[in-house]
């Protein structure tokens, strides 16, 4: 039995903290992408929105969870919410996954960054990851609107819960797909790139002790993203379509999911110099002050 007080609380803790900090996040990545735009600035940019719209969403999470887990609120608000609550935390998957994919290149293939360093490519990346994980999430909706799949007993009593059978015989196939494209193979990508690239870096002695400490702080923050938020919300997909049902801890494991919010203003931090604060560029400086050789350098060596 899920207890709507731990959920309540977890939504609570997550809008409190994850609401101001991606505020900044947005702030400061609008004003750096102003300044000079790099690839990383825009996939972040993009993060920081899926982010913010989570949160903008999770009110309507909390009072459900207020009311025992009951929905009584009209049904297009249950559709909006599950649609909007499921793809934004895979649309923040995939973007990690982008943003670890343009950090290796730009480390171990420099020539090839150089050429690639348009930010209209990193547009497009975007894009294509929003379509990739609003088409995969327009599942929320078929599954509770299709004439085949709804059921009169549960509607308007509880959101996107207590699933049919109908509706198990295309949620879980859908789910184990959602589990490898959207969770296994991003993750492996991540441990790839980060391996590889905290590897090359420190196999270059010219590199600065502190931008490998942050290269580390970076590969660190974002697998714990994936372990800890992506990853267990995900192996229930796969341990569900095993047993052929929706596994009771299931929602608690989505808990975990939503301090993705919290954690992914740390990964900005470590992958974008607009919170570099050694440098006078950033909008927490006077943009008018002089900026010295080297903190150019710097701010170069940490680029994107």
């Amino acid at each position: 039995m899920v207890r709507s007080e731990v959920i309540l609380s977890v939504y609570i803790i997550t809008f409190v903290i994850g609401l101001p900090a991606n505020l900044l996040a947005l702030y400061a990545f609008s004003v750096k992408i102003h300044i000079k735009t790099h690839p990383t600035d825009v996939l972040l940019l993009n993060l920081t929105v899926s982010d913010l719209l989570f949160l903008i969403i999770l009110p309507l999470k909390m009072h459900e969870a207020a009311s025992g887990m009951m929905w009584d609120l009209p049904k297009f608000l249950c559709s909006l919410a599950s649609f909007t609550f499921f793809s934004t935390i895979y649309t923040s998957s995939l973007l990690l996954m982008a943003v670890s994919v343009v950090r290796y290149i730009a480390v171990a293939f420099p020539i090839t960054y150089h050429r690639l360093k348009n930010p209209v490519y990193a547009v497009v990346i975007s894009a294509v990851i929003w379509l990739m994980s609003l088409v995969h999430c327009s599942i929320t909706i078929i599954t509770q609107h299709h004439p085949s799949l709804t059921s009169n007993d549960t509607q308007g009593r509880v959101c996107y819960e207590n699933f049919t059978e109908k509706q198990l015989e295309v949620l879980l196939p859908v789910r184990l797909e959602f589990f490898i494209v959207l969770c296994l193979v991003p993750l492996l990508i991540c441990v790839y790139c980060y391996v590889q690239l905290i590897y090359i870096l420190y196999s270059r002695p010219r590199i600065s002790h502190m931008q490998k400490q942050k290269t580390i702080g970076m590969a660190l923050g974002t697998l714990a993203v994936f372990l800890i938020c992506v990853l267990p919300y995900n192996i229930s997909h796969l341990v569900g379509f095993i047993q052929d049902k929706s596994p009771e801890w299931r929602y608690y494991t989505l808990l975990l999911s939503t301090f993705n919010t919290c954690i992914d203003p740390i990964i900005f931090y470590f992958s974008s110099s607009t919170f570099h604060c050694n440098s006078k560029r950033s909008i927490f400086r006077k943009r008018k002050l002089p900026v010295s050789g080297f903190q150019k350098q710097g701010s170069n060596s940490s680029e994107g």
